[in-house]
């Protein structure tokens, strides 16, 4: 059986670091590479990593790195919009570790990412910048530039995000993303900026290391700790106003400020700082048939895009950049000194194609299901006033016992939650790598 030791990972965002990372610990070549000039190019600030996520981390030993710029969540805390009354408290720090394995993190995207990006170059993946994809030529397993150079990998990774130039070589068709009607205000505070309110419940709720959800008629707003306490980040979610075609726009302040009139005065405090703002389109992409043709493969927003309404997309995207290293890892050291010949064609060539179709069959189901969760707590934040939100607060005051719930609201139920956050994603994907080794050879 001939050996896959090479991969081309176009795009580093989270889930393409991730790939590197675990191709490398597996001892195949990686390239990445980005169209950009520079790498340090960070959309957005603050990010949750949730326990499934960090399970990934811990796998990569980076814990301790990620520990010390993020925060560990202690709660999270569900505010009715208009008054801040608490609805619940879900108790995080213990839970997190007994019940998923991991703990629940958040933190500044660009010190993540700068982790990640550290760890993939200490482990010898290369990078090539100003790299744009031109096409794919899958029979050769080549990447053409614009430039007109040609690459060639035993394995091609389109990790090129929701703008993916990869999906629509692979589809061979345009496949722009899809608007979703909603919008997103991103802010950021230092705690100086905050403490110059000399507001006690403001000061409150920077003294703890929660996220606090403030839920809303079709809007939401979440609000947390980065960088030790040092740094907040605040996005405001409301529909959707900007032209179609305009994926970003520097935001009015007076605009956002009446948005969120009538809101919590808390919460108005702590809008009333913002010195300025963007407002980012949210998309998702309609579900594809396929992720994979041939050697090449999509991953994370590439392939399957959601809502940011369970922060699960990045973590959705580590998860595959970890299976798709895992399984071609696996590829490349298994045992042949036997003779054994892998049916099909018994070369690399099938080998390659059949490992992504097992990395599609374990993620994509998963990814599936994540993408229509979000769109259900979407309507489960976005509740207009009325009974339907008022049977929702009556059963948010009246949980004791987290662990135990059986809820139609997928945020709160138990089952649902173990499913999503507790899940192991390698052991699964390395038991699909043996049986399919032992079927074929």
């Amino acid at each position: 059986m001939q050996r896959v030791s090479s991969v081309i990972i176009i795009g580093a965002g989270l889930g393409g670091l991730a790939c590197a990372i675990e191709c490398r610990r597996q001892g195949l070549n990686v390239l990445l590479l980005l169209y950009q000039m520079q790498v340090h190019i960070v959309v957005g600030a603050g990010i949750q990593i949730p326990p499934n996520g960090s399970r990934i981390l811990q796998r990569f030993g980076l814990l301790p790195k990620i520990s010390d710029r993020a925060t560990v969540v202690e709660r999270i805390d569900v505010r009715r919009y208009e008054d801040g009354q608490m609805l619940c408290s879900k108790e995080q720090t213990l839970s997190s570790i007994e019940n998923y394995g991991a703990p629940w993190f958040v933190i500044h995207r660009q010190d993540y990412h700068g982790i990640l990006l550290e760890e993939a170059t200490r482990l010898g993946a290369a990078i090539r910048l100003g790299a744009s994809v031109k096409n794919i030529l899958t029979d050769r397993d080549t990447v053409v530039l614009e430039d007109g150079t040609e690459l060639t990998a035993n394995a091609i990774i389109g990790a090129d995000g929701i703008w993916s130039v990869t999906r629509e070589i692979l589809l061979e068709r345009s496949a722009p993303p899809i608007e979703t009607g909603d919008l997103a205000y991103r802010a950021t505070f230092t705690r100086a900026d905050l403490e110059a309110l000399k507001d006690s419940r403001v000061d409150e709720l920077c003294a703890q290391n929660s996220v606090t959800l403030w839920m809303g008629p079709n809007k939401h707003v979440v609000f947390y700790p980065l960088r030790n306490g040092a740094e907040f980040n605040m996005v405001l979610l409301r529909p959707d106003d900007l032209p179609e075609g305009v994926k970003t726009a520097h935001g009015e302040l007076g605009e956002m400020r009446a948005t969120f009139e009538g809101w919590d005065p808390v919460l108005l405090k702590l809008i009333s700082c913002i010195p300025s703002v963007l407002k980012w389109k949210l998309l998702h992409h309609e579900e594809l048939q396929t992720w994979t043709k041939k050697h090449v493969a999509l991953l994370g927003d590439a392939c399957h895009p959601t809502l940011p309404y369970q922060a699960q997309g990045a973590a959705m995207a580590v998860e595959d950049g970890a299976v798709l290293g895992v399984l071609l890892g696996k590829l490349k050291s298994a045992p042949d000194s036997t003779g054994a010949r892998l049916h099909s064609s018994g070369d690399s060539t099938d080998s390659v194609t059949s490992m992504l179709k097992i990395y599609e069959d374990q993620r994509k189901q998963r990814t599936t299901l994540n993408v229509q969760g979000a769109l259900r707590n979407r309507w489960f934040y976005h509740m207009v006033d009325g009974e339907e939100q008022q049977n929702r607060d009556r059963f948010l005051r009246a949980v004791t016992d987290w662990e135990a719930v059986k809820s139609p609201y997928t945020w709160a139920d138990a089952q649902y939650n173990r499913d999503l956050l507790g899940y192991d994603s390698i052991a699964p994907a390395e038991h699909a790598f043996d049986s399919w080794f032992l079927e074929n050879s």
